[in-house]
């Protein structure tokens, strides 16, 4: 049961260090910025490029070499409805490696403290709205998104399952759908809110016969045909130096055409949306002041606090050394903590909001033969209220900050 209001702050040490994985994404480039505003400098960060957190042997050798104190597992291989649609083995597949391999070396290398940041995507398609952390696996996931929903349950249970057998401190943190500074802004992979922005604010543009912003737009953000493109414009990117005529094809593929916008479904499914800075802030927030016994109400919720040892075999043969948990204590479980406002809009209302911050005068469409997702999808904030976090920015606020950031990266 979760301590209400009288949880102690077990505020890090400002020297300790903190490694920050996806530093350079959109949750976890705001986490990185926050930290730096609250005096946290001892910060590691790497790329992709640097270490790719699929490879267990690399993630190894990062925790051999930087040996973390604190850990925020910001990293996700994400898309939208379409990619999670398309790729399925893709996103069960990247989320389970990264995690387990972070988890894992976290472990090995007594990391004091780890966050972990999920989704509300784990909660079933019919689950009672607003959704509590008890909703959690009570019945059938939607589809579209149901791997990475799978992968991203499965890190939150690693997370509880390391407490309880072996002591840790691990936090799995549920936001709800995030956007920000650094959103990814890919017209099949990116989330629904910067998709919207970037269609409507193409549209606008090739009405208005402006092609040097349009080809500036396609040399920021080329689009990687699918397969089904390429049969229509042939192979190679679409950049800001192929013919008007490529480019309008390309984008009519995805619903952009002169004055008018082509969004999937009816436009009826609710949402609540979270500015990616209040994510940071709430995740901050809770790395620095919240333990798993305060989330559960339990001082010693493992076998380890009365003694028993961690640095055995795992092994089924073997049960020296291996931690345990406390089955007297009885079921603990839905653990994680749901990240939001607690407010809600149709992605109609969304789109509409879009189409007034870009001062869009043209029509957008809805293609009701394409799937809607989840008919409602808001979260149960009670339990990050209760541990002392509450948002900050409003919707409107958000649509219109994050569309002066598009606007930025294209100069």
């Amino acid at each position: 049961m979760l301590r209400k209001n009288d949880f102690k702050a077990n505020m890090l040490s400002k020297d300790l260090k903190i490694y920050v994985a996806g530093h350079h994404g959109l949750v976890g480039s705001a986490i990185w910025k926050n930290l730096k505003a609250r005096g946290y400098n001892n910060l590691v960060g790497r790329t992709h490029n640097e270490l790719d957190l699929t490879d267990q042997l690399a993630v190894k050798k990062f925790f051999d070499d930087e040996h973390p104190d604190a850990v925020v597992l910001a990293a996700a291989f994400v898309g939208g409805i379409m990619a999670n649609s398309l790729y399925r083995a893709d996103f069960i597949m990247q989320n389970m490696k990264m995690q387990c391999n972070v988890i894992e070396q976290a472990f090995k290398h007594h990391v004091k403290k780890l966050l972990f940041l999920g989704s509300t995507c784990i909660y079933p398609k019919d689950a009672p709205q607003p959704m509590k952390e008890d909703s959690l696996l009570t019945s059938p996931l939607e589809y579209t998104n149901e791997e990475y929903a799978i992968a991203k349950i499965a890190g939150l249970k690693m997370c509880e399952s390391y407490n309880l057998q072996y002591g840790t401190n691990y936090i799995a943190v549920m936001p709800t759908n995030l956007y920000g500074p650094n959103d990814n802004f890919h017209l099949e992979n990116s989330h629904v809110m910067p998709a919207i922005m970037r269609k409507i604010y193409l549209a606008k543009l090739i009405h208005d016969n402006d092609w040097d912003a349009i080809r500036t737009d396609m040399d920021k953000r080329p689009i990687n045909p699918t397969d089904a493109l390429r049969k229509i414009i042939g192979e190679g990117n679409v950049n800001g130096e192929n013919d008007k005529e490529r480019i309008l094809k390309a984008l009519a593929f995805y619903g952009i055409e002169d004055n008018r916008v082509t969004l999937w479904g009816d436009g009826s499914p609710l949402r609540e949306f979270l500015w990616s800075e209040d994510m940071a802030d709430a995740s901050v927030y809770i790395l620095l002041n919240v333990d798993f016994k305060d989330i559960i109400g339990i001082d010693k919720y493992s076998s380890v606090f009365y003694g028993a040892q961690t640095d055995g075999e795992v092994n089924r043969n073997n049960s020296e050394g291996r931690g345990g948990a406390i089955p007297s204590l009885g079921e603990i479980r839905n653990c994680h903590i749901n990240v939001g406002t607690g407010k809600e809009l149709t992605i109609k209302e969304l789109a509409n909001l879009v189409k007034e911050t870009v001062d869009f005068h043209g029509n957008i469409v809805w293609d009701a033969a394409k799937p809607n997702g989840t008919p409602r999808k808001l979260i149960d904030v009670t339990k990050l209220h209760d541990l002392g976090w509450t948002h900050k920015v409003e919707i409107k606020e958000g649509v219109e900050r994050l569309y002066k950031w598009y606007k930025g990266t294209l100069k």
